[in-house]
């Protein structure tokens, strides 16, 4: 799995005039699951969004977690994540996991980071989404799974 988490001050996902999901401070969550993912993956990297430690403390050092400021977050399946541009001038995602088992997998590390008591919105899986955040510092992690 890849998870690229931007540290925001709000963020919100519409679909169309509708909006899905939204959020205050936290973190937004791009999703994306790959060929071999699983259900022990989900839950780690469900663990490891709630642990990492890249909000302020009172010093101003990234030593607190989501979990720590009370933030929310807004997980949003991205499958272009694994996109492959080593060839050509268009992009590949055959590395990218089928929708059947993409979905149950992202919804998954979604409930893991709420059953850790962090308010948790959604995207909409494999709509046309228009993702508006505004990014706080800015920060932004890349975590891949496959780097363990």
């Amino acid at each position: 799995m890849r998870a690229l988490l931007q540290r925001v001050t709000r963020a919100e996902v519409r679909v169309g005039e509708r909006s899905v999901g939204a959020i205050g401070p936290g973190l937004l969550v791009l999703l994306g699951v790959g060929h071999g993912d699983d259900a022990a993956l989900a839950d780690a990297l469900a663990r490891r969004v709630c642990e990492l430690r890249i909000f302020e403390d009172d010093e101003g050092r990234t030593n607190r977690s989501i979990l720590d400021v009370g933030g929310e977050a807004l997980v949003v399946s991205q499958f272009t994540l694994y996109a492959d541009t080593r060839r050509g001038r268009r992009p590949g995602f055959t590395d990218a996991a089928a929708p059947d088992i993409a979905i149950g997998l992202w919804r998954r590390v979604a409930a893991g980071i709420e059953a850790q008591g962090v308010r948790t919105a959604l995207g909409e899986f494999g709509a046309e989404m228009a993702v508006e955040l505004v990014n706080d510092g800015p920060f932004t992690i890349w975590l891949d799974t496959a780097d363990r």
